[in-house]
């Protein structure tokens, strides 16, 4: 099978269990942005130096291990993100029937956690952030920046009753914080 179906020549596309809408459909624009937003998590991701071991201090995790594996977290979990809203909420049923996950607070309680274990270093900062620090900070900056983005496009789907789960909304709030906290933790822990 090729990945050239042709099927979207007409300017629609596929949610999941085969219900077409048009490309700008509201499911889409969501489902667009997460996608980009996880694109510029595996930028981030990327950017960081291969572990070395190195840190803040002795014992301190090096900014790959700190940062990587709450990024590969997020990413797989923006796939169930997206999965949800690439459904028609007459469709969730069967969804979760067929085993795929609900966002649920379990899902963004690990982002509170680091949240928290960031904020307790007491990093210091004043005034605005200027994304550019370090190309880390930067992809990081970015993925905050696309993620309030998608959080608005799924505020748009909550506002219009194409979903009632706000546990979507708040996931990607509580993201765009923790990028933000790993920007500037990243900008002051260059390895």
């Amino acid at each position: 099978m090729s990945i050239c179906t042709k099927t979207g020549d007409d300017g629609t596309t596929a949610l999941l269990y085969n219900r077409r809408v048009p490309k700008t459909h509201p499911r889409i624009e969501a489902c667009g942005a997460i996608d980009e937003l996880n694109s510029a998590i595996g930028l981030a991701r990327a950017s960081l130096a291969p572990p070395r071991g190195e840190g803040r201090g002795e014992g301190s995790p090096s900014i790959h291990d700190f940062i990587s594996p709450k990024l590969l977290h997020i990413q797989k979990q923006l796939i169930d993100l997206m999965g949800e809203i690439a459904t028609d909420t007459a469709d969730l049923p069967r969804y979760a029937k067929d085993g795929f996950r609900i966002i649920t607070a379990e899902d963004y309680a690990p982002l509170e956690i680091w949240i928290k274990e960031i904020e307790a270093q007491k990093i210091s900062f004043k005034g605005w952030a200027t994304p550019g620090g370090t190309p880390t900070a930067s992809a990081l900056d970015l993925a905050r920046a696309i993620a309030r983005r998608a959080e608005r496009r799924v505020e748009k789907l909550l506002q219009s009753a194409a979903t009632e789960n706000r546990h979507l909304q708040i996931y990607l709030n509580r993201a765009s914080d923790l990028f933000w906290l790993l920007a500037r933790w990243a900008e002051g822990n260059v390895t």
